[in-house]
């Protein structure tokens, strides 16, 4: 925990097994807006994979009722554009995944309390940060 008492996400682990790494801070992402994709304490975040927006995906979310173009400043939520890194719901990525939709992933990012709904191979093939 940082300072002022919220969960920053480091010392968690990515779906590689490594300290889990920021997924973006401009727009600030992350259940906690710490830029990380933290599950925090007792795992109770869902926002878990960070993945990057393209226009078809943001268009697929919306059409299945998760609009993310649509800035809602009551949620410190900016709205997305094409481009953008951001925390995704887990069970949306795999919602899009199977629907043919889904946005490429930083693994190092992801963090590894997903591998319960998502297996690693399929993140693999998404993966924008595998060498």
């Amino acid at each position: 925990m940082n300072v002022h008492g919220r969960f920053e996400g480091p010392a968690e682990l990515n779906v590689l097994g490594e300290p889990l790494s920021p997924c973006s801070s401009d727009p600030l992402t992350g259940f906690f807006r710490t830029g990380y994709c933290a599950a925090g304490p007792d795992n109770a975040a869902v926002h878990l994979v960070c993945i990057e927006a393209t226009d078809e995906f943001l268009a697929y979310s919306a059409s299945v009722g998760n609009d993310l173009s649509t800035p809602m400043p009551q949620f410190a939520f900016p709205g997305l554009v094409a481009g953008n890194r951001w925390c995704l719901v887990a069970q949306r990525w795999w919602q899009a995944h199977q629907a043919g939709k889904a946005p490429r992933v930083f693994l190092r990012s992801t963090n590894q309390a997903v591998l319960g709904l998502i297996p690693l191979d399929v993140l693999k093939a998404y993966a924008l940060d595998l060498n």
